[in-house]
This record gives C-alpha cells, sequence and structure tokens, in this order.
C-alpha cells in the first residue's frame, strides 16, 4: 500500500496528513516531527485527533505522519482530525459513514471577523456621547 495523503483545515488551521499501513496494534501519530503526547500535552485536545480512529475499529492498523501550520492548538487539533478522516476514507469507502455521522468530514467554516475602521473590534462601537 502506497502513503495516502488528505488535506484538512479549520480557522487558520492547515493540516497535511500522510497515511501509510503498519503492522503495529495501536496507531502510530507524528506531529511535525513529535509524537502525539509531546505536540498535545493536554488529554481533551489530543483526544480530539484520536476520534475519527476510534471512530473506526479496524483503523487501528495505520501510521499517520502529520505537518501542521498556524492557528491555534484546538484550531490544529480540529484539522488534524479532519484530515486523518478524510485519508481513512480513501483507504476504504465503508469508512465514509460512521465518520460523516459524527461530522468529521465537515468543514467548520467559522473564521474570525476582521476589525473594521473606527470601532473598538469587528462589531463593537464606542458608547455614543451626546455632550
Amino acid at each position: 500500500m502506497e502513503i495516502i495523503n488528505a488535506i484538512g483545515r479549520r480557522k487558520a488551521a492547515v493540516a497535511r496528513v500522510y497515511l501509510r499501513k503498519s503492522e503495529g496494534s495501536s496507531p502510530s501519530i507524528v506531529i511535525n516531527g513529535r509524537t502525539l503526547e509531546q505536540y498535545f500535552p493536554i488529554k481533551e485536545i489530543a483526544q480530539k485527533v484520536m476520534d475519527p480512529v476510534n471512530t473506526i475499529e479496524g483503523a487501528s492498523g495505520f501510521s499517520f505522519k502529520i505537518n501542521v501550520d498556524g492557528g491555534g492548538l484546538k484550531g490544529q487539533a480540529e484539522a488534524i482530525r479532519m484530515g486523518i478522516a478524510r485519508a481513512l476514507c480513501k483507504v476504504d469507502a465503508d469508512f465514509r459513514g460512521p465518520l460523516k455521522e459524527k461530522k468529521f468530514l465537515t468543514r467548520d467554516p467559522r473564521e474570525v471577523e476582521r476589525k473594521k475602521f473606527g470601532r473598538r473590534k469587528a462589531r463593537k462601537i464606542s458608547q455614543f456621547s451626546k455632550r
């Protein structure tokens, strides 16, 4: 089996996921040259990355090499989750149903709105003063 690649995006984060078959029972995940536990020390965020693998029973025999750039930790974790889910769909089309049901294949379109001139933030206006 050759290397399968997929891209996941969330907010400003972009994750490139490379999947290949491995002999180990648990999936090995390397993110920017570091292990999953080193890159995401917070367990709740690391769990988001593992969600697609835990959803599918036969996905434990793969190894993932991931390059992620931009955004914060949560955005990067959700971008990686989307990339892993897309890569697993390329491996087997039967994986698509459970992953789509949990919305791992749906791109979250919410982005930060830009700040407008004359305002304090994107929509916040300074308090009106009559005199």
